[in-house]
């Protein structure tokens, strides 16, 4: 049987997804979900993953560090690992321009630098979304890897530079950078069935369970037909930090444990293995 990766990533987004990238609102209802993540949800994740013995990628807008720093310094002194998420929870295509889109990607490098000691190597956009700046960023800044994009599902790739894609055309797709994929789904985040956001989105599924359910048959899938596959999930603290739901996310750990040759890995480990 092939090796199979797991790696369990939450974007911690906490108040920022509100005030930046989830209708950009100051009202205080949405302001206390946001909140409810690194106050409520994110200690019971942490304990919980100190009782598994399982690491987590926790992709970190500067926002919630500086906002939250002490919950944000219990992720990185208990051995799990902060990337970079922005500053501002915003997604790249909406900033004024390549100028201040950079800004913020420094400012996010410096928060996360004067919490952890180290510059992070790997990115994911806020919302999943790049700009036609974003990977030149990218690049010039000396990350390693990213985990934004759709072109896979369990086999990390080269990301590609802008492809040529005019409606008239045939698509010629652009040449391959040093730059390490891992790619994401939105079949494979909390967000779209088990977050309500009034006038956004529809009711959540009324069996949560299945969503879990789900996750494990696509992990299922993968250790049975790619070799090698790397599953990576994502997960906010502010939807699976809610009761009952760590009781599906630890069922659904246990689960993944009792295939042979499966391994949780910090996604850095896994790009420097292959890098």
């Amino acid at each position: 049987m092939s090796n199979a990766t797991v790696c369990l990533c939450f974007d911690f987004d906490a108040v920022s997804g509100w005030i930046h990238g989830h209708g950009a609102t100051d009202s205080p209802v949405k302001l206390s979900r946001g909140r409810y993540g690194p106050e409520v949800a994110a200690p019971r994740i942490l304990n919980l993953f100190d009782r598994l013995d399982v690491p987590a990628t926790w992709f970190t807008p500067g926002h919630t560090i500086e906002s939250f720093p002490e919950i944000c310094g219990e992720v990185h002194d208990r051995g799990h690992d902060v990337q970079h998420h922005g500053w501002h929870h915003t997604p790249p295509a909406k900033f004024a321009g390549r100028e201040a889109e950079r800004a913020d990607f420094e400012r996010g490098i410096e928060t996360i630098r004067d919490l952890t000691g180290e510059k992070p190597t790997g990115y994911r956009s806020p919302s999943w979304d790049f700009s036609a700046h974003t990977l030149d960023i990218l690049q010039e800044l000396d990350f390693e890897w990213d985990s934004s994009l759709m072109g896979h599902d369990f086999e990390p790739y080269r990301v590609r530079e802008l492809p040529t894609a005019d409606s008239d055309e045939p698509y010629v797709a652009g040449e391959e950078t040093d730059l390490l994929e891992f790619p994401v789904s939105w079949h494979r985040d909390d967000w779209p069935s088990l977050q309500f956001t009034p006038g956004r989105s529809g009711r959540p599924l009324p069996d949560e369970e299945a969503v879990f359910d789900g996750w494990y048959e696509q992990f299922d899938w993968m250790y049975e037909n790619v070799e090698d596959g790397v599953f990576t999930l994502t997960m906010h603290p502010q939807v699976t930090g809610q009761p009952p739901r760590l009781r599906y996310l630890e069922a659904f750990v246990e689960s993944v444990r009792a295939k042979q040759d499966v391994e949780f890995a910090l996604v850095n480990d896994v790009a420097r293995g292959i890098i």
